[in-house]
């Protein structure tokens, strides 16, 4: 499988080769109000695609946040696993049953804190 992703990573490569290869000649874009910029095409196409990239990212940030935001937030909902039994032993049967009770996650996570969110079925 990984011969293969490389192998389309290296086709991928060499098709966008060829075209700026082809495509070397200087064209001119007319923007508003008189402005024009010439340079060659595959600049160009550079420009537009680090330019889509880049509108990509920053659309995604928001979405990124809120996704680090919950994981934080679960992280906290997690309960603490200290190693072997503690030193300290409860004195009162109020603490002993309150130190022997499971832990409940709030009803409100779909899932548990520390597995990875299920995925959906590929069609």
């Amino acid at each position: 499988m990984r011969a293969l992703n490389w192998l389309w990573r290296a086709l991928l490569f060499f098709i966008l080769f060829a075209f700026a290869l082809n495509n070397q000649h200087t064209v001119e874009l007319k923007w508003f109000l008189g402005y024009r910029w010439q340079a060659p095409m595959v600049f160009i196409v550079l420009a537009v695609f680090a330019l889509g990239c880049a509108v990509g990212v920053t659309a995604m940030v928001p979405s990124w946040w809120r996704h680090r935001r919950d994981a934080r937030h679960r992280q906290k909902l997690m309960p603490e696993t200290s190693g072997p039994a503690s030193a300290e032993a409860p004195t009162s049967p109020a603490k002993e049953s309150i130190a022997s009770a499971p832990v409940s996650l709030p009803p409100e996570l779909p899932f548990p804190p520390d597995m990875p969110a299920p995925r959906k079925p590929a069609k």
